[in-house]
């Protein structure tokens, strides 16, 4: 039966005799021949080879690789190499073989000289045990077996849904405070005295939001905004966000001890990539020299220069987005439909969001063939360093498809618009938005949810839809030959082989790709969950929900829906965790900033301990941010508007209407009160900034990266390993 387990697959076109394509087919299946590997060939509608190495090359793995405690112990003893291991040794080969043409495999596949090359799905006890046990949508809630995902598809994998699995594990926690900061907002959805005077505040008429068609307006006709906004907009937001910076750095931090313990039961835990990449190049071709660590300043600047340029490119999108923003409330206000004129500015941010939404899906796409692109300009020395390059690349990239215009929303929305009378115009003829008088918190919050939730729901069907559809399309086209062979090939069509490679050539293609994507998708998902946290307190809890789903789409993918994925031998998630510090510290700087820039949070405190009713005698009882709305109002005199913006005739005698900024009213200048305000956002912003930070760096001190357990074992062992040596030595030496 062992006979018949083959390391590989490779499939191949039916090309014609003595064409270019069939010589090349030879020469390449020729270097493998002559490497001892065991080939054997099934015809059906494509040409299958069989591919198994011989089992020295497993013996000069194990040599090489053994562990250096044991080589006095046991020098000849050779236990079986696991399956994971063989595959990944038997790719590295198939990789790497060169024919006499200089070509390697990947060379042959871009000549559609083979179409494919994949090791098998077994009939194994491991597989059996994974799809009935891991790969079900009953099994949602249940614990992964971490173990057995390693004996099947390595570690690398095994790490990804450890971390996936313990990310989600704490986002529980986080997900109950978000939810609790939340219902504690809706709580206060009728209490808020702020509220209140806006939905009182009848006689107050505001500035028109646009220069045709957009009539003055009454503040109280926007109760509910206002009701919605200080939902959000409230004491225990501040604190979410900075209770959501510790628990990025806890974490991560338990992360690391997690980790830690995981590969020291794989006893992986000092296990060295580049010594496995050597041993492996050796074992390929012992005249193999191994490449220098090269670096060169003048390729690095013109990398650097290029990530720059795509970086502006992907800024001048989010300037695009917020472009049709402005024109669509100016179009929604000139609109028959009485809805639309109503809610002009919502609707323009909901669109614009779903906008956003479908330009990440493109950038998604173009930023993998740049970043792609730019790898292969830096000419990496290994697999690794690519794989490193690559991710740094494209997370930058990512960031800013994901962000520029959150990031617009949040910081200057509003606050680059100029002021009634002197308004800044996009081609000298639209204004730029403004923020509500409630302020802009909503807007973060409308397009939060929007990209999180279409992200969450029609990225994950098309996740799972695609590769399933894909699957039953391929299963249909590549049905087996019925009995039309010739008379000497009926023997060959028997064999107990064809049924199973053609199975498994019919799943979908895995790739560098596969488990990457999966890994870039949770890391942007973190970085939702994490930096605008203020703005969207419910941002860990549909990052739980979708997780709670992703583990077990992900598993169903790779069991049942694609071909088996190459194992890869890793301790750790590699440089995703570096991604996921940065996005720490970014965490802590954005949440600073949306309380300090984009929430009213520091406008009422201010308000509250300078200017209310509270520092006057005598106002016990009286609620401190009473009056802040009008505080925050400053007026304009009609008379003042540019010629863009009609204003009835009879309008004209009234003196005086009202627009949200701190200006004076003779001068249009900034008030005292303005600058006070500033001054407290920039104090505001250091002192969060400081504190989450010391907290961080607290945290990271006080739960230690390996767990002493760990540190204990290691000691044990090298104690053990030592006292054998010595055992083993003096007799020899002293007798």
């Amino acid at each position: 039966q062992d006979e018949e387990k083959w390391d590989f697959v490779l499939v191949s076109d039916i090309h014609e005799v003595g064409s270019e394509k069939e010589t090349k087919r030879k020469k390449f299946l020729d270097e493998l021949s002559k490497k001892g590997f065991t080939i054997k060939k099934i015809e059906d509608k494509k040409l299958f080879y069989g591919v198994r190495a011989p089992k020295q090359i497993f013996r000069k793995y194990q040599w090489l690789l053994r562990n250096p405690d044991s080589r006095l112990q046991n020098p000849d003893v050779h236990s079986d190499i696991p399956v994971t291991t063989r595959i990944r040794i038997v790719n590295f080969i198939l990789q790497n073989t060169i024919t006499s043409d200089l070509e390697k495999l990947h060379d042959l596949m871009k000549k559609k000289v083979f179409e494919a090359a994949f090791p098998l799905h077994e009939k194994e006890e491991v597989r059996e045990f994974l799809k009935e046990k891991w790969a079900r949508w009953r099994d949602i809630f249940c614990q992964q077996p971490i173990e057995k995902i390693r004996c099947y598809f390595g570690e690398k994998v095994a790490l990804y849904f450890a971390w996936l699995g313990w990310y989600t594990y704490l986002l529980g926690i986080a997900a109950v405070v978000g939810l609790v900061v939340f219902v504690a907002g809706i709580t206060v959805f009728n209490s808020s005295q702020v509220s209140k005077e806006i939905c009182e505040a009848s006689n107050t008429i505001m500035c028109p939001l646009c220069d045709q068609k957009c009539p003055f307006w009454l503040l109280s006709d926007t109760c509910t905004y206002a009701k919605v906004t200080h939902m959000i907009d409230n004491e225990g937001t501040v604190l979410f966000a900075m209770f959501m910076a510790i628990w990025a750095t806890v974490f991560l931090e338990l992360w690391k001890r997690q980790r830690a313990t995981v590969v020291t039961d794989w006893d992986l835990y000092r296990w060295d990539e580049e010594e496995e990449e050597l041993a492996m190049e050796l074992i390929n071709n012992l005249q193999h020299e191994p490449r220098q660590y090269q670096h060169s300043y003048f390729r690095s600047t013109i990398i650097l220069l290029l990530v720059l340029v795509m970086i502006a490119l992907l800024i001048g999108i989010a300037h695009a987005l917020v472009i049709y923003r402005v024109i669509a409330t100016a179009l929604f206000t000139q609109s028959n439909s009485e809805f639309l004129r109503e809610q002009a500015n919502t609707m323009a941010v909901m669109t614009g969001a779903v906008l956003h939404y479908i330009t990440i899906v493109i950038m998604t796409k173009v930023n993998r063939r740049v970043a792609l692109y730019l790898c292969d300009l830096e000419k990496p020395r290994t697999f690794s360093q690519h794989e490193n390059n690559f991710t740094v690349k494209i997370f930058t990239f990512q960031f800013f498809t994901n962000f520029s215009s959150l990031i617009y929303i949040a910081f200057f929305l509003g606050r680059i618009n100029g002021h009634p009378g002197n308004y800044v115009r996009i081609a000298g003829k639209w204004r730029l938005e403004e923020c509500h008088p409630s302020g802009c918190i909503t807007d973060l919050f409308i397009q939060m949810a929007i990209i999180m939730l279409l992200k969450q729901t029609i990225s994950n069907v098309m996740e799972y839809l695609v590769p399933w559809i894909a699957h039953k399309v391929r299963k249909q086209r590549l049905r087996p030959k019925k009995r039309s062979m010739m008379l000497g090939e009926e023997e060959e069509a028997e064999d107990p082989c064809k049924r199973q490679w053609l199975s498994n050539y019919q799943l979908g293609e895995v790739n560098f790709f596969s488990l990457f994507d999966e890994f870039l998708e949770m890391v942007i998902q973190y970085s939702f969950t994490t930096i605008f946290v203020a703005a969207f307190p419910l941002a860990p809890l549909l990052a739980f929900c979708n997780n709670l789903f992703e583990i077990r789409l992900d598993a169903i993918k790779m069991m049942r829906l694609r071909r088996r994925i190459v194992p890869r031998k890793a301790n750790d998630i590699g440089i995703w965790l570096q991604v996921l510090e940065a996005i720490g510290i970014l965490a802590v700087i954005g949440n600073g900033l949306v309380i300090a820039i984009t929430s009213d949070f520091i406008p009422m405190q201010v308000y509250k301990y300078t200017y209310s009713p509270c520092m006057m005698e005598n106002s016990t009882g009286v609620d401190c941010s009473t009056g802040y709305i009008n505080h925050s109002l400053s007026v304009f005199r009609i008379q003042d508007f540019e010629p863009y913006t009609q204003v009835p005739k009879m309008l004209l005698d009234l003196e005086i209407k009202e627009y949200r900024d701190y200006r004076n009213s003779d001068d249009y200048s900034y008030t005292v009160q303005f600058w006070h305000i500033f001054a407290a956002r920039l104090a505001f912003l250091i002192l969060f900034e400081h504190a989450a930070l010391c907290v961080k760096l607290i945290a990271a001190w006080y739960v230690p990266d390996v767990p002493q357990s760990v540190k204990n074992q290691f000691r044990d062992r090298k104690h053990s390993n030592l006292r054998k040596e010595l055992r083993w030595v003096m007799p020899q030496r002293f007798q």
